[in-house]
This record gives C-alpha cells, structure tokens and sequence, in this order.
C-alpha cells in the first residue's frame, strides 16, 4: 500500500499573483486520487508536474467562490480530449451544476464520459463519499457563502483473532478553506495527522477577517493547538502580503509544527 501524499497546486487567495495560483490540490489515499478544489489553471500545473489525470478518481469542491472552481469546466473539456471514459465524480453544493449546466450543454454535448454530480450541503456535517478504504466527511466551515471542508480517513478492515472483522483507521487529513476563526470544528478534526487551514491574512489585516470572513496565520495555528493535530500546513495567501515566511513566523508562535504549503511541492500524509 503506497503511503498518502499530498501535493499542493495552488495556495493563493482571489487575486492571482506572479507567486500563486487559486486554490487547488491532489490527495492520495489507498492508491486513490482525489482532487480537492480547482481554481482555474488548475489543469495546466497538473500537466506541467505529469499528474496522471487518468487516475482522478473524485472531485470535491469546498464552495462557489471563483478562486475554487473557475478550472472545472476546462478540465472536465481536457479529460475528454485525454479519452477519458470512466465517469467523473463531482461533489459541490448543489448549485454548481445548475451554473455548469449551460456551458456543459454547449461546450460539452458529445462528452465521452459520465459526468456526476452529488449536491451536498456545506452547513451540515455527513458522510458524502465512503468506499472499503476511504470515508470523506463535510466539515461546516463559516465564509461568505455556504462553504465546507472535508475530512478524509483512510481505513482498511481487519480480522481480529476470534475470526470477527473490524475497521483500522490509518491515516486523516482535514482541509479547510475558507472560514473565519471556528472552534466548533475542532472535536470533527481532532487528532488528524495532517490540517491544512487557510491563512489568508498576517496579524496586521486581522480587521479584515471580519469583512472577509477569512483567518489568519495565527488564528488557523490556534485550531491546530486546540485539535492537537499532528502537522499544520498553511496555505489561501492574501495577494497583501508578500513575505510568506510572515505567516509562517506568526503560526509557529502558537503551534511550532506548522508549514508553509508551497506550491509544486507534495507532502507525506
């Protein structure tokens, strides 16, 4: 069984820089591919670091802001071109597919696969995918529009001595972005071995939290103390900010094991 990894495409916030791209990244479990967000020019970096789109196996998108979705539709147009032929599985609040529909209908008539889409309700925390190996789970998030993360868990089903089965969790991570300041989420990501949280702010935009509905370094370093996770990564950068080390200083001064999520670059779950 191959080990989990974890490799960021994006860590920007709303406005691209030279820096960063939207919002976007690629967990494997279990020998699976999950594609989490996808900001636009997501495909293209995918391409550039010779990520086999073949083995995406589902897409989760957090919420409806441009910065997390505005890639879907030219990468479910480049699988096609690839030869794509198994279906695509796409879990989003419910009016995605009502905006996608239109362009779908016009751009993507003789589509050679399946498209499929799961409505799901980001205020509200359920099981949203499960299989033998993985379970995926919403994690209320608080943003401007209904907005969640996901918790995935990676387990495998053991027999014990007696001849009964039981289930082995061994691997989580938690992604959430994006959402103000939530301390109601730290019983759900307890423990987990691995929490991305946005950061979008420094210290010194803190105000702009408020307005933005967005955290800042320290702030997602106070979630991770709090859930006693294993390793935070910080990533969602403000387009404000230049120094990213800025953020990193500001976290490791509440929770030491913190990272920077740097672009291109995978991590071990």
């Amino acid at each position: 069984m191959a080990e989990g990894r974890l490799t960021i495409l994006g860590t920007g916030s709303a406005l691209p820089t030279f820096q960063n791209s939207p919002s976007g990244q690629i967990v494997e479990l279990s020998d699976k591919s999950f594609l989490v967000d996808c900001g636009e020019g997501i495909q293209i970096t995918m391409r550039q670091m010779g990520i086999k789109t073949s083995r995406l196996y589902n897409v989760f998108i957090s919420h409806l802001h441009g910065d997390h979705c505005f890639g879907l539709l030219g990468l479910i147009v480049t699988l096609d071109m690839l030869g794509r032929t198994q279906p695509l599985h796409i879990y989003a609040h419910a009016d995605l597919e009502k905006l996608l529909r239109p362009m779908l209908d016009y751009h993507c008539a003789e589509l050679k696969y399946e498209l499929v889409f799961h409505a799901i309700n980001p205020r509200k925390k359920e099981v949203i995918f499960e299989d033998r190996t993985i379970t995926v789970e919403t994690i209320p998030l608080r943003h401007k529009v209904p907005c969640c993360g996901f918790l995935f868990i990676e387990h495998h089903r053991r027999q014990a001595e007696d001849g009964s089965f039981y289930v082995q969790t061994r691997k989580r991570y938690a992604y959430c972005s994006d959402t103000m300041y939530r301390e109601a989420i730290v019983p759900q990501i307890q423990g987990v071995d691995v929490l991305f949280h946005e950061a979008t702010f420094t210290n010194e935009w803190e105000s702009r939290c408020k307005t933005t509905m967005h955290s800042t370094a320290r702030q997602a370093a106070q979630i991770a103390a709090k859930a006693q996770v294993g390793q935070l990564l910080i990533g969602h950068y403000s387009s404000r900010v230049d120094d990213h080390t800025q953020f990193l200083r500001e976290a490791q001064e509440v929770f030491e094991p913190t990272k920077l999520a740097v672009e291109r670059q995978t991590y071990i779950l």
